[in-house]
């Protein structure tokens, strides 16, 4: 397993504490950053890619489709 898979299993682990963490303090938009930052960690690690490829990938796909609701998946 290289470093980048590694990085992207952690950063899957902070974006689902984050999501948690605005689940219980009531703050949607803190669930949708650990969302993002799951979803992020997930192409990462999945594609063993870097953080920054990762990151503009979602990035890319999300401006494309501004009208997917993060919120309800």
């Amino acid at each position: 397993m290289n470093r980048d898979r590694i990085a992207g299993n952690l950063k899957q682990l902070g974006g689902t504490l984050r999501q948690q963490w605005g689940r219980l303090t009531h703050d949607e938009n803190a669930v949708n950053a650990g969302k993002c930052t799951q979803l992020a960690g997930t192409i990462q690690a999945r594609h063993g890619q870097s953080k920054e490829e990762a990151e503009r990938q979602l990035r890319e796909f999300l401006d494309r489709n501004r009208d997917w609701n993060l919120s309800s998946h």
